[in-house]
């Protein structure tokens, strides 16, 4: 494997964290992770975004909260 640089690791983070990469790219930029602090805290931030917003979409309103705004 060869180091791909933080542009390629950059570029394809999304991707890499959605594991829509071909196993070459996903090698390459896992190993470029464990080596590259800067991108490797970049792609913790991206997961950590990325959890918390998921998280958040699957909460929903109080039913008097919605009945509320439906009412509008």
């Amino acid at each position: 494997m060869t180091d791909c640089g933080c542009d390629k690791a950059k570029a394809e983070l999304e991707e890499y964290l959605h594991r829509e990469l071909s196993q070459q790219d996903f090698a390459d930029i896992t190993e470029h992770l464990e080596n590259c602090p800067a991108c490797r805290d970049e792609a913790l931030v991206a997961t950590t975004l990325t959890a918390v917003i998921a998280r958040a979409c699957k909460e929903t309103a109080p039913e008097q909260l919605r009945d509320q705004v439906l009412a509008l």
